[in-house]
């Protein structure tokens, strides 16, 4: 192990200084069949890599395809093995790092959105200041009693976090979150 570069958290530890993490969105489409989950997500796991955000769905039900979107950070040589490493997975039929399809094709970031239900508790005032907030953030009441809300939000992530805190000195009591659905951006299909 080199002395001068100490260990990232990843089985690579040999890392250009220069090299900054950076964050990305990934789309995979894959075969929908049992283990193929367990395999990407092991491919992450083996090696010491996070994932800060993991969606899954069958998106083209006739070819049984399923798109497995992941939200991880590394260095861009690291970013560069997961593509390369989720490639050659026999289930995958390909891998699109979407946020470098987006700066190409002359955009900040994918479209990214997320989907959260939020339950608040609480009476009078801060009852009234919740369903206040709630409409300028446009989430939506979707159960209610005279005890609770639970609001229904979609939006970019940094959006729904933002709600969060704001709902929390009313009376935040619970969250769901879907995690991240992403798409690239233009006439073009993945």
């Amino acid at each position: 192990m080199n002395a001068q570069n100490p260990p990232t958290g990843s089985a690579y530890f040999i890392v250009k200084e220069s090299e900054t993490p950076e964050t990305h969105t990934l789309s995979v489409l894959v075969d929908n069949e049992p283990g193929v989950l367990a395999r990407v997500i092991g491919l992450f796991s083996g090696r010491g890599y996070n994932i800060a955000s993991l969606t899954v769905s069958e998106t083209q039900h006739e070819q049984h395809i399923s798109r497995i979107t992941i939200v991880t950070t590394g260095t861009p040589h690291v970013l560069e093995q997961i593509k390369t490493q989720l490639e050659r997975m026999v289930p995958v039929h390909k891998v699109l790092d979407l946020t470098i399809h987006s700066v190409e094709s002359g955009f900040d970031k994918p479209l990214e959105r997320e989907l959260a239900m939020i339950k608040v508790a609480g009476t009078g005032d801060k009852r009234v200041e919740a369903l206040r907030l709630a409409e300028a953030f446009r989430a939506q009441v979707i159960d209610a009693n005279i005890e609770h809300f639970v609001f229904e939000i979609t939006g970019r992530s940094s959006k729904i976090e933002q709600f969060i805190n704001i709902m929390k000195p009313l009376g935040l009591v619970g969250v769901c979150r879907t995690g991240i659905a992403a798409m690239n951006r233009g006439p073009q299909g993945m």
